[in-house]
């Protein structure tokens, strides 16, 4: 167990030590989607959801959860965000309504914030789902992944 980061020398989970590491600049950017039915995409696009402007809780949702990542999962280090950004772009084709949200997060710190992105984009989504869960609950949340992140010891990340 040794070789693990993650484990102490008794083989149980710990939080890596990351006192020794150089603070650099760091960013990363996740993606989901949620996709919805057209009355959804309409209500929506015109404000007229019961609950409220959708998008607009739904990015404060995700800035509050980027925030609180350390609070959700257990081996993440509490960090001194700089800057997070939730955007929404929709893909309308055919009878399809998807809406696509990614979330970058930026520090300077000793270790990365890809958690802190995933974290944004899933709790965004969420809230979508949960707002407009009484029109229609066969919302679909997409696939939520790391689209990119720069900084730190491992080096650069970009999906293609």
């Amino acid at each position: 167990m040794s070789d693990f980061t993650h484990f102490n020398e008794q083989g149980r989970a710990r939080m890596v030590d990351i006192s020794e590491k150089q603070a650099t600049e760091r960013k990363a950017t996740a993606r989901t989607s949620v996709v919805v039915n057209k009355e959804i995409y309409e209500k929506i696009r015109d404000n007229k959801m019961e609950k409220g402007d959708v998008l607009a809780v739904a990015q404060v949702a995700g800035v509050m959860a980027a925030k609180k990542t350390s609070d959700w999962i257990p081996m993440c280090h509490p960090l001194q965000l700089k800057g997070i950004d939730i955007l929404f772009n929709w893909h309308v084709k055919d009878d399809t309504y998807e809406l696509v949200i990614e979330a970058s997060v930026k520090t300077k710190g000793s270790t990365g914030v890809e958690m802190e992105a995933l974290t944004a984009a899933s709790a965004t989504a969420l809230t979508v789902y949960d707002m407009c869960k009484a029109v229609d609950k066969g919302m679909i949340i997409g696939q939520t992944y790391l689209l990119e992140k720069s900084g730190g010891k491992s080096g650069d990340f970009y999906r293609e």
